[in-house]
C-alpha cells in the first residue's frame, strides 16, 4: 500500500530574502532575482544573496530584460549590471536626478534627468531631446528606435535616428508612466488622476480608462499583449488591447479580488508565457489568477505590510516579490 505524496502549496516554495529595507522594484536578471532598495543597493538572489551598493544615494527608477540591469539614482548617475554583477557607468549627470530608465530593442538604453531625456545606442555618444517638462515615465517601442515619453499634458513620441519633429499625443494633466502595446498601435499613460489615459495611433483616438478608487501605481502587459493588467482598485483591472480597437468600448476584466474590504491592489505582473497574473495587495496579500476563470493561488497570506514590487522570470517558473517593510521572497513554481 502506497500513500500519495501531497503536492507542496506555492507558500511552501517560497525562499525568505531578508531585504531590511523597501524594496523598490523586483526583476530577473538571468535566473537570480534582482531587488532594488531604497538605500541604493540591489540584492542578487539566486542560491546564495548578494547585497550590491550602487549609487550613493536612492535609486529613483531600473528596468530589466534579463540580461542588463540598468538603474537611474538621486547621485546622477545611470548604472548597467550583467548578469555577472559587473556595473558600467552609461551617464554622470553630474548630481541631476535620473528620474527615469529604459531598455530598448537591441541593447539601447534611455534615461530622464530634468527637462531632457537621454538614449544611447551601442556606438556612438547618447542623443538628447528637451521636454516641456520633468519625464514622467518612459518606454521604448517594441520593434525599432522609438521613444514614448509621458509628461505634464500628454506624451511625446521620438526617433532619436531621425531628423524632424517628434509626434506630440495632447491631453491636459499631469502623465505620470507610459506604454506601448506589442502591436505599437497604442500609447497608454498613467495619470496623477485615478485613470489612465490612451491613444491609437493611427487616427490619434483618445481613450480614457477610467473608475478607479485610487491612483494607478502599476500596470504590466499579459501574455502576448492581449491585456493591460493595472492596479489601483479592490481586484486586478485588465484592459483588452486584442481587437483593432483597444480597450475603446469594451468592458474590462477584473479578476484577483481583494480578500478584505477597503484594500486595493498594489502591484500587477503578467505572465510571461502564460494567460496569468500575479497580483499584489496592500496588506500583503499576493495572489496568482488565470484569466480565462478567474482561478486562484495563493501565493503569501496577507500580514499588513504593503507589496511594493512583483516580477516572473522570463521562463514563468519562478516569481520575486518584495514589501514595504523590507520583506521579500523568491518563490519557485
Amino acid at each position: 500500500m502506497t500513500t500519495e505524496t501531497q503536492r507542496p502549496s506555492i507558500r511552501d516554495r517560497i525562499r525568505p530574502i531578508d531585504a531590511g529595507e523597501t524594496v523598490l522594484a523586483a526583476h530577473f536578471l538571468g535566473a537570480d532575482a534582482a531587488l532594488a532598495l531604497a538605500s541604493g543597493e540591489i540584492i542578487l538572489a539566486g542560491e546564495t544573496d548578494r547585497r550590491l551598493s550602487l549609487h550613493a544615494g536612492g535609486i529613483l527608477d531600473s528596468a530589466c530584460d534579463g540580461s542588463v540591469l540598468l538603474t537611474g539614482g538621486d547621485d546622477g548617475r545611470v548604472l548597467a549590471m550583467d548578469r555577472r554583477g559587473d556595473l558600467r557607468r552609461i551617464h554622470d549627470s553630474g548630481g541631476t536626478w535620473i528620474d527615469r530608465v529604459a531598455l530598448g530593442p537591441s541593447g539601447a538604453m534611455a534615461w530622464s534627468a530634468g527637462r531632457k531625456v537621454f538614449v544611447a545606442q551601442a556606438k556612438g555618444e547618447p542623443l538628447s531631446l528637451s521636454l516641456p517638462s520633468a519625464a514622467g515615465g518612459i518606454a521604448f517601442f517594441p520593434k525599432g528606435l522609438r521613444l514614448a515619453i509621458a509628461h505634464y499634458n500628454g506624451a511625446t513620441l521620438w526617433y532619436p535616428n531621425v531628423q524632424g519633429d517628434p509626434v506630440k499625443l495632447e491631453w491636459k494633466g499631469s502623465h505620470l508612466g507610459i506604454t506601448v502595446s506589442a502591436d505599437q498601435r497604442f500609447v497608454v499613460t498613467t495619470m496623477q488622476d485615478a485613470q489612465l489615459h490612451g491613444w491609437r495611433l493611427e487616427d490619434g483616438q483618445h481613450m480614457r480608462m477610467s473608475g478607479y478608487p485610487g491612483k494607478v501605481r502599476s500596470f504590466s502587459w499579459t501574455q502576448g499583449g492581449k491585456f493591460l493588467a493595472t492596479s489601483g482598485a479592490a481586484e486586478a483591472i485588465l484592459w483588452p488591447f486584442s481587437s483593432k480597437n483597444g480597450p475603446m468600448g469594451a468592458t474590462p476584466t477584473m479578476i484577483a479580488p481583494a480578500a478584505k474590504a477597503g484594500i486595493k491592489v498594489t502591484q500587477v505582473a503578467g505572465h510571461p508565457a502564460s494567460p496569468v497574473i500575479a497580483a499584489g495587495f496592500a496588506d500583503g496579500l499576493i495572489l496568482l489568477c488565470r484569466i480565462e476563470d478567474g482561478a486562484e493561488i495563493l501565493m503569501r497570506e496577507p500580514d499588513g505590510d504593503a507589496v511594493t514590487a512583483l516580477a516572473w522570470r522570463a521562463d514563468g517558473k519562478a516569481v520575486a516579490f518584495g514589501t514595504e517593510s523590507g520583506k521579500a521572497g523568491l518563490a519557485s513554481l
